[in-house]
């Protein structure tokens, strides 16, 4: 969780759960269960409950307008994709391949040389795959992190999301903004063992493999790419969305080097800043569970 188990923080109003260390639900105060600092933050003049709440309205919006703002996704003409055989419930978990040809027949390969896509692809080989090894980040590789925030903060995409963040109070300076943006997806944490051997970007767009399965791996450009080589196998799709213009989302079945995947997701045709920008505007305003 990006918000610590003993924190209210982003979590005022929420549902009360049996597993949680302490509460942040409206009726905590007469239970006496509240964590410490949950006046701090859901009272009458706290952080989360007031200006710097974010309604599901605001989410919807906001969510639209960045849409609105991808000016570097994929056009109709820049991807052709071969989805084959709709996989039926029973069938997602089977490890068949039934489909004979690769997902993807044709990528203008021209939207790789947009700054926002070669410096998000320098990024994807900086990590070792495997959970419970951990991950040693190289100067460069520090270097190529700062370089891909930097390119994706020139976009009005990412501008718009900053200056909603910091109409909630959230942030007080775009540095602060890029600062925090860099701990969230890069910052090292352990997903077994101890070691520090994972990160939100490893996760969400490179993907990783624990036990013998693949964990994570949602990114459209990653897939293609491994895909070109031979590394992954497209299987088949159980889900495939109803929208005739990128990005379109698909739910997809594939091997990647001998380890399944049984139901992944992915937005085809989205930039590496409408995802970043979306899944960092979700764990922040609703953190945890939520």
């Amino acid at each position: 969780l990006y918000t610590a188990p003993d924190s209210c923080e982003g979590r005022c109003g929420e549902p009360f759960g049996e597993e949680d260390e302490c509460h942040c639900h409206r009726e905590c105060d007469t239970e006496h269960n509240c964590c410490e600092d949950h006046e701090r933050h859901c009272g009458p003049d706290g952080f989360s409950s007031s200006r710097g709440s974010i309604t599901d309205q605001e989410l919807l919006e906001l969510s639209e307008q960045l849409y609105g703002a991808d000016h570097n996704k994929a056009r109709p003409g820049d991807i052709a994709i071969n989805p084959q055989h709709l996989a039926g419930p029973d069938e997602t978990g089977d490890r068949r391949d039934r489909s004979p040809q690769p997902l993807y027949k044709y990528v203008n390969e021209e939207l790789f040389s947009k700054p926002t896509y070669a410096s998000f692809i320098k990024l994807l080989d900086n990590y070792q795959r495997a959970t419970g090894r951990e991950e040693e980040v190289t100067a460069e590789e520090l270097r190529e992190q700062d370089r891909f925030l930097e390119e994706v903060m020139k976009t009005e995409l990412m501008k718009k999301l900053f200056v909603f963040l910091q109409g909630k109070k959230r942030y007080s300076s775009e540095q602060e903004f890029v600062q925090d943006l860099k701990e969230m997806w890069f910052g090292l944490y352990s997903r077994g063992d101890g070691e520090r051997d994972s990160s939100g970007f490893e996760h969400v767009f490179s993907g990783e493999v624990k036990k013998g399965k693949v964990s994570g791996f949602h990114n459209w450009i990653r897939f293609y790419l491994l895909e070109k080589q031979g590394i992954v196998n497209y299987f088949s799709h159980n889900f495939d969305g109803p929208w005739d213009t990128y990005p379109d989302v698909l739910g997809l079945q594939f091997s990647w080097d001998g380890f399944y995947k049984e139901v992944g997701s992915a937005f085809i045709g989205a930039s590496p800043e409408f995802e970043l920008g979306l899944y960092s505007l979700c764990f922040l305003a609703r953190p945890g569970r939520a």
